[in-house]
């Protein structure tokens, strides 16, 4: 890829992927190793390339059972341990999700974000999906490039269009096994993809409820059918509340009544995120559910959840649990040289009972348990607050599911663990450099000052390099220093008993703009 790794012996450095935006797709570009380098970057994105790596502490099974096997013998080893991008059909391809359609219409009415139960016209949702046109889906394109892997029990995917100038980014960080993170991995990005696809058929309700005129529909069909254009031509106002995204419609005649602000396109993109994350969640407790006979242990499986989606100029977070991602900004009027400025802005919560809002929340949720925390954990089982999956916390009938020491004593009032996201929208400006998402093994060794001034400077002085190999290069030697190791005695720990020196690590590195960036990033065909 880019160079060799300091981290020893082979194969520990379990994912590695680096994607650079081409903006001429006519030119040609070198062969190095295999992979192609792509020259130049598109003008039009508000990112430039990213660089993934993961470091496994854990040690896993090779491939998960939930689903009798499914996910993990037909999804995840084209997931697994990736070197590079590979181009795929952009439309999800929900054959794979069959086996979830008994789960989908007995739980469709139980979200309280997600659709009434599915009728004849909602029958796509449990249905193989053909590719769709350019007017089906919020982020159209008619192909994307995606990369993903796993590294213990993290589990990592990056997802780009450079057609339509999109980069979906999602780290799952799973704990008490892999099989919360491995659901993830294979079914989210495409449930998230299925919830925009609805919002853009709703939108476009919206359209017609407003106005019978033609004019209209033509506009409402224009700007849903090319995101390049939506992106020119409708996100330089969305923070302008004296704007409407249709000022060109009031200017060809038609009412301030039809006006539709850009504010709704970030609310419905953020609500498509918790319905995706909501119907996941019910998914896989039900599975959970029947197999639990079987499989106790799924009982207590779990993950945090972290996805960052770049789209236009809007940066949308989603997060739940302890995954971070920090971006590194100038203040205004600052040189953009040196390291001294750069700023570290956190976009997530740390969902943890460290968080004294957090810690707040959950004992004002649970007045009658005076054991909700014990020794600085839910339940005296988990740090962290919110999260997907465990079930045994949140319902009584899979706690009872667990023997002895491993049930929870006194499930009062459970859920005690939260499945409502935090959500967040970060408008891109020119002072914004780069964003770093990390599952908090990164976090254990970083403050996130500390993470921004090693990339920033690593980007000054190795401008084709890797930041995000970097950065666990540093935090292995890190890791290795606190404990008291040579960094090969360390690396020559098996994983399982690593884990007591460092957690798995997964970290994404997203350069923004086209002027602070690495310039050899690489993708495989």
């Amino acid at each position: 890829m880019w160079g060799e790794t300091m981290i020893k012996p082979e194969g520990e450095l379990k994912v590695s992927f680096g994607y650079q935006c081409n903006g001429n797709r006519g030119s040609s570009f070198e062969v190095s190793n295999g992979y192609e380098i792509l020259p130049e970057i598109r003008k039009n994105s508000s990112f430039s390339c990213l660089s993934g790596a993961a470091l496994s502490a854990n040690a896993t099974l090779a491939n998960t059972n939930i689903c009798k096997g499914l996910i993990g013998a037909e999804i995840l080893p084209s997931l697994d341990s990736p070197n590079s991008f590979r181009k795929v059909p952009s439309s999800p391809n929900l054959s794979r999700l069959d086996i979830l359609s008994s789960s989908l219409q007995s739980s469709m009415s139980n979200l309280s974000c997600s659709p009434s139960p599915p009728s004849d016209n909602d029958s796509y949702l449990l249905k193989p999906m053909s590719a769709p046109s350019r007017s089906e889906g919020f982020l159209n394109a008619m192909e994307v490039q995606v990369a993903g892997g796993a590294a213990g029990e993290d589990r990592v995917q990056a997802v780009c269009s450079e057609e339509n100038g999109w980069l979906f980014c999602a780290i799952y960080d799973g704990f008490n096994g892999r099989d919360a993170a491995d659901f993830l991995a294979g079914t989210l990005y495409e449930t998230i993809m299925l919830y925009f696809k609805l919002l853009g058929c709703e939108s476009k309700q919206d359209f017609s409820r407003a106005s019978d005129s033609l004019y209209l529909d033509r506009c409402c069909q224009y700007i849903l059918d090319d995101s390049t254009i939506y992106e020119e031509k409708l996100t330089s106002r969305i923070h302008n509340n004296k704007d409407s995204c249709f000022d060109h419609i009031n200017k060809n005649g038609s009412s301030a009544k039809e006006e539709l602000s850009c504010d709704s396109i970030q609310h419905g993109v953020l609500d498509s995120f918790q319905r995706a994350l909501s119907q996941a969640e019910n998914d896989f407790l039900y599975m959970v559910e029947q197999e639990m006979e079987d499989r106790p242990d799924l009982v207590s499986v779990g993950s945090c959840v972290l996805v960052v989606l770049l789209h236009g100029n809007d940066l949308y977070t989603l997060n739940l649990g302890d995954s971070r991602a920090v971006l590194a900004t100038y203040g205004k009027g600052d040189e953009m040289s040196g390291n001294e400025r750069l700023k570290a802005i956190q976009l997530t919560d740390s969902h943890t009972v460290d968080n004294e809002v957090e810690k707040t929340q959950l004992l004002h949720d649970h007045p009658d348990d005076p054991m909700t925390i014990v020794a600085g954990k839910v339940k005296g089982k988990l740090k962290v607050t919110r999260a997907f999956g465990v079930g045994y916390l949140k319902k009584k009938k899979l706690n009872d599911a667990l023997m002895g020491i491993l049930r929870v004593r006194n499930l009062i009032s459970p859920p005690y663990i939260s499945t409502q996201p935090s959500l967040n929208v970060h408008r891109i400006s020119k002072s914004d450099c780069f964003v770093i998402v990390g599952s908090d093994g990164l976090f254990d060794f970083f403050s996130n000052d500390e993470a921004v001034k090693l990339v920033h400077s690593y980007i000054l002085s190795n401008p084709s390099g890797d930041p995000a190999k970097f950065l666990l290069e540093q935090l292995v030697e890190r890791a290795a220093d606190c404990a008291g190791f040579t960094l090969e005695e360390l690396m020559n720990i098996p994983a399982g008993r690593r884990r007591k020196y460092h957690d798995d690590v997964t970290v994404i590195v997203i350069m923004l703009g086209t002027n602070q960036r690495t310039s050899k990033a690489s993708t495989c065909m």
